[in-house]
């Protein structure tokens, strides 16, 4: 784990007028490790002039904001009051999510305007307790105003439509996609969407990713874009991220002679295009000798911070279950990894594992409670070859249920080991050694894909 403080400046444009009233600036945020792309978990942004914060949470890395504040927004800061997230991701591509948190059964307006204010889409309901998801289908505007109206309090995000682009010609739509019912706020909300700055008001960026952080000081006059500098980990010589057949997109690590996944697999389809089944009744899933796949919990959400599960079927099926060119390393090759660190033993198992953790000693954006992170522990993650082990969990082969959620990272082999079990790699939180152990097949494991 290392803290750096390099930045660099891509680009300056002149301040944007757009409209006579009301004006704003764009801040855009990326990284980079020697040239090649580096995933942002955050970028807290601090106005010290003004004495406040906001956060940009990934995929969301552009900041649009007022320099004139507040002229749409009215909110009362009722702590009963309603969350309204900013909208992921931001900029968008013709399609947007936002997420609304109600604390309570309430009547809701959302009204999606221009700057020049001129309703554009509109949705009214009365919603239930919980956190709720609204798709965005944009027409051919840059910048768009969502506001969200309640009883005592207005919230408003400012949106950015990149490229213009359009999904139903010139017509804007939001839709409404459901709840879930629990009162567990998405990490977005907890930004500040009134950030207010005036032209010359000191700004402090401080960007991390799961084994860095690194700040900066400015005072921006107009548009500005910052290209963040790590070096916590060494992507692959010419192939620093990848595409699965869903197409997600996942980053890469070079660990020795080898090429890995420094994430989880996601795709829910084999290489050859025939999909997956995903089996989410457990005793179904117990009694399989089939590959299938499943999320943890069944909850999809899950997708993003830990990949899918597969049970070992699916990592020998012949259709394919890692992206082309690449494969379900063997029990082999995991050795080979685990010889390159010096061995199963500790420190190396820690070593293996994101810094992401509760309580870690280590501060920035290794000390966290929000998923994905580890649970408390004196073992904790140092990530010192940029592997980013996180505790995914598992789904039990007898009886289907989850468990270890934060508290296991198990991974897939290849190899069989008998005619019912198979080998897999585990990591524990309260441990700092790489087990090796094999498994029934019938177990819900994450897989790491390792180039051919």
């Amino acid at each position: 784990m290392k803290i750096k403080s390099i930045l660099t400046l891509l680009s300056v444009a002149p301040m944007m007028a757009i409209s006579g009233q009301n004006s704003y600036i764009e801040l855009t945020f990326t990284a980079e490790n020697s040239g090649q792309y580096v995933p942002l978990d955050s970028i807290y942004i601090e106005n010290l002039t003004q004495e406040q914060d906001t956060t940009l949470y990934a995929p969301d890395t552009v900041l649009i904001c007022d320099i004139n504040p507040g002229m749409y927004e009215n909110n009362l800061h009722n702590t009963n009051s309603f969350l309204v997230s900013q909208n992921y991701p931001n900029p968008f591509s013709g399609k947007t999510t936002i997420e609304l948190f109600l604390p309570g059964k309430e009547d809701i307006k959302i009204t999606v305007r221009d700057i020049l204010g001129r309703e554009l889409a509109h949705y009214e309901n009365a919603l239930k307790r919980g956190n709720h998801t609204f798709s965005f289908y944009s027409g051919n505007e840059k910048y768009y105003l969502l506001t969200v109206i309640g009883r005592q309090t207005s919230q408003t995000i400012k949106m950015l439509n990149a490229n213009y682009k359009t999904t139903y010609g010139t017509k804007d739509k939001i839709i409404y996609n459901g709840y879930e019912d629990n009162v567990i706020g998405y990490k977005s909300q907890k930004a500040n969407n009134k950030f207010v700055f005036y032209t010359g008001d000191e700004l402090k960026y401080t960007a991390y990713t799961d084994v860095e952080e690194t700040e900066i000081f400015d005072s921006p006059p107009g548009n500005k874009t910052y290209t963040f500098q790590f070096d916590g980990w060494t992507p692959c010589p010419g192939i620093s991220t990848g595409t699965d057949i869903d197409g997600n997109t996942f980053n890469t690590v070079q660990i020795g002679s080898q090429c890995w996944m420094k994430e989880n697999l996601k795709t829910t389809t084999y290489q050859d295009g025939t999909p997956i089944p995903n089996v989410t009744d457990g005793s179904s899933w117990s009694n399989l000798t089939t590959g299938a796949y499943v999320w943890y919990d069944n909850d999809i959400s899950w997708k993003g911070p830990y990949g899918a599960m597969y049970n070992w079927y699916a990592t020998v099926d012949t259709n394919g279950l890692c992206p082309t060119g690449w494969h379900v390393p063997t029990h082999i090759e995991w050795t080979a990894l685990t010889n390159f660190i010096g061995g199963v033993g500790p420190p190396h198992g820690n070593e293996l594992k994101s810094c992401r953790q509760v309580n870690s000693p280590f501060g920035g954006g290794c000390n966290t409670a929000e998923h994905p992170r580890w649970d408390d522990s004196a073992q904790n993650g140092t990530d010192d070859y940029g592997f980013s082990g996180l505790p995914n969990g598992n789904r039990s082969y007898d009886d289907g249920t989850f468990s270890s959620l934060g508290g296991f990272c198990n991974w897939w082999t290849s190899t069989e080991a008998t005619s019912y079990r198979a080998w897999m790699r585990d990591l524990a939180h309260f441990g700092g050694n790489i087990l090796s152990a094999n498994h029934e097949k019938e177990y819900g494991f994450s897989v790491r894909c390792l180039k051919d």
